[in-house]
């Protein structure tokens, strides 16, 4: 994929005069720099479809062997989308504010049901909300993309991971 530039959007903070945008330059990253990525940070937004429409949730997150691995709840409606292709996104932005990186895994989403993994699973990935997590999902990636903004291109910004 060829280097593309965005354009920031920044708006300028309390204090601050509007300046020119700046572009940047971003660059692909392959498959196991993206998983490397989205495993660095600990939430994301799973998109599934509830109700013939798309639905987005955030959850957190441990990659696992390359799968994507979460916890959710009886009776999350996420759980309707077990057995059926989701995608799931996370990214990691700057104080500035800019996007440094963006990932998105495409894939099945399975419960998982070995018992040693889920013991395992439970023990690794705390819930971020006050519910008990029941259930362990895993999606494992069919497509996986990313891009990353190019650091050495785009005035020596701060690396991403």
């Amino acid at each position: 994929m060829d280097d593309v530039v965005w354009e920031s959007t920044d708006s300028p903070r309390t204090g601050e005069h509007m300046t020119e945008n700046q572009p940047v330059r971003i660059r692909a990253v392959d498959r196991d720099e993206a998983l490397r990525l989205l495993g660095s940070v600990p939430f994301g937004r799973i998109v599934f479809t509830e109700r013939a429409l798309p639905a987005i949730r955030p959850v957190n997150h441990i990659v696992d062997g390359g799968d994507v691995i979460i916890r959710t709840h009886t009776g999350a409606a996420i759980l309707q989308a077990i057995g059926q292709v989701v995608a799931y996104e996370a990214d990691l932005v700057s104080d500035e504010p800019r996007l440094l990186w963006s990932v998105v895994v495409i894939g099945m989403a399975e419960v998982e049901e070995d018992a040693d993994a889920v013991v395992r699973y439970e023990r690794m990935l705390r819930p971020a909300v006050d519910l008990p997590m029941d259930h362990v999902i895993r999606i494992r990636p069919e497509l996986v993309t990313g891009q990353a903004l190019d650091t050495e291109r785009s005035g020596g910004l701060p690396a991403t991971a």
